[in-house]
């Protein structure tokens, strides 16, 4: 993976935690609204959508894809401090570039945020998204987490 495809991979997957935070859905519903076109699209806009507030981007993706309000909120009521949706888009691009063969990383961005390792990283109230990128890509490839 290059420079400009990781920047834009880490845009990506910052935009997908920050939409599904804010309209309370799993990041895989997000995934699944955009699709794989959708998904490429998204990518392809990255370098120009850096320019603009995620904020923005992410009414325009919200209105685009007709992405409704959902009720998976991990984030109201948590007790503890929660990452930053970049923190955890950084996580997100970390998994793709390890876990993808090289040519596959938009359909490896789709398997990741559509796993069960998502909802997992996406539970706050629980250290999952603080593990080693080592264990969660080893708990996603075996389909469940590690003891």
């Amino acid at each position: 993976m290059t420079e400009k495809e990781r920047n834009d991979f880490f845009y990506l997957c910052s935009l997908i935690e920050f939409t599904a935070r804010k309209t309370k859905n799993r990041r895989g519903t997000i995934v699944r609204a955009l699709g794989e076109k959708g998904v490429e699209k998204e990518l392809y806009d990255a370098e120009v959508n850096h320019c603009l507030s995620f904020e923005q981007v992410s009414d325009e993706l919200i209105e685009r894809f007709g992405i409704k309000n959902g009720d998976f909120d991990t984030i109201t009521g948590c007790a503890y401090t929660i990452p930053g949706f970049m923190d955890i888009g950084s996580l997100y691009c970390l998994l793709i570039e390890d876990c993808a063969e090289p040519g596959k990383e938009v359909q490896e961005l789709i398997r990741i945020f559509t796993s069960f390792i998502s909802d997992e990283i996406s539970r706050f109230e629980t250290d999952v998204y603080y593990q080693n990128p080592s264990y969660l890509e080893c708990s996603y490839r075996a389909g469940r987490l590690l003891d």
